[in-house]
């Protein structure tokens, strides 16, 4: 992996923090309303697979979806925009934190309803294979979901058709509130696949080389027509399921030992914390973010005077998208009408059919 690669994830990983951090002190001021599912801990999945991805590829994510779409590249202003409710966002401020979708950077949108990106997923890979073409369809997951009958639906068309799917779950243990060896009979979620043919892998999530690499390989074999592919990213959330759960049913030691394991700073970036006393913050180990940019210095990638440059460039650029939403007008009833009545008359299917 070259320095500009190895640069490139890192500040992905920093600014990830950087904007979850600002919509939770949003979200903490009133400014966002709505639910809020927030992605501190789980950064290393997101930026691991993505990098591995190519611009053809299709994303499919789920309602903890904001850093993918930040990695997939869309602005952080249009995502900053949309939570807080904003004309200027990239679903037009009426779809919120778990509704967004960008059609030219092929991220096929965040889901609220649990199990729900399984299908869309199959739909979009099925197109590409009917259409015979080089790309591949990402299906980002969590554990919560893998008891749904549209997993188990999904996996067996995917293995039965060859379709050109890489699934990514994103195991952070506790689905909503629920430890996993409480909900599911299965608790390696990747041996799961092992039913339907389908080669699966359990991957540390919390490793952001280890994750890209495994990717990397995962979606070689997807282009090269070996059919689906599954990965368990084993991760943990620092936050509850989302802002309105103060995650107590989780032991803090148990939080304070992956907390030594954090994929990014926790002592600067998770200040604003509710979940987290100064204490704990204090007593976090060294984070997969910190052993990350180790690496990258013992690498002669990055020396500490270029990582303290990427901490101050995606603070800056995550401040600004706060003051670009604040500063943003609401949609009115013609924005919302004009919603309502697209594709009436089925102008995007004539478009597309043309």
């Amino acid at each position: 992996m070259d320095r500009l690669q190895m640069r490139a994830m890192l500040r992905d990983m920093l600014r990830a923090r950087a904007f979850e951090e600002a919509a939770a002190q949003g979200y903490a001021q009133g400014q966002i309303a709505g639910f809020l599912h927030l992605y501190p801990g789980e950064e290393a999945v997101a930026v691991g697979v993505l990098h591995a991805a190519e611009p053809g590829d299709y994303v499919v994510s789920t309602y903890r979806e904001h850093v993918h779409a930040l990695v997939r590249g869309i602005p952080a202003r249009e995502i900053m925009a949309e939570l807080h409710g904003k004309i200027t966002g990239i679903s037009k401020g009426m779809g919120g934190s778990m509704h967004l979708f960008d059609a030219s950077r092929r991220f096929l949108g965040g889901y609220a309803i649990v199990g729900e990106t399984f299908p869309i997923a199959l739909g979009a890979a099925y197109a590409v294979a009917y259409r015979r073409l080089p790309e591949a369809v990402i299906c980002f997951f969590g554990d919560g979901a893998v008891n749904q009958g549209t997993f188990h639906e999904s996996l067996n068309m995917a293995a039965l058709w060859k379709l050109p799917i890489l699934f990514v779950c994103e195991n952070n243990h506790y689905q909503i509130g629920t430890e996993i060896h409480r909900h599911s009979a299965v608790t390696e979620v990747y041996k799961r696949a092992c039913s339907y043919g389908i080669p699966a892998e359990k991957v540390d999530g919390m490793d952001v080389l280890a994750v890209h690499a495994a990717a990397r390989k995962a979606l070689e074999r997807v282009r090269s027509g070996d059919g689906p592919q599954f990965l368990e990213l084993e991760t943990y959330r620092y936050r509850g399921h989302s802002m309105a759960d103060p995650a107590s049913y989780r032991p803090n030691v148990e939080l304070n030992a992956y907390q030594a394991n954090d994929p990014i700073a926790a002592a600067i970036h998770e200040a604003e914390s509710a979940y987290l006393s100064p204490e704990a913050m204090a007593a976090a180990g060294a984070d997969c973010i910190s052993h990350f940019s180790d690496h990258c210095c013992q690498e002669g990638h990055l020396d500490e005077a270029e990582i303290t440059r990427l901490r101050q460039e995606v603070q800056t650029e995550v401040d600004d998208a706060v003051r670009f939403a604040q500063q943003s007008a609401e949609p009115d009833m013609q924005d919302a009408w004009s919603v309502f009545h697209h594709n009436r008359r089925y102008e995007v299917l004539m478009e597309t059919a043309q």
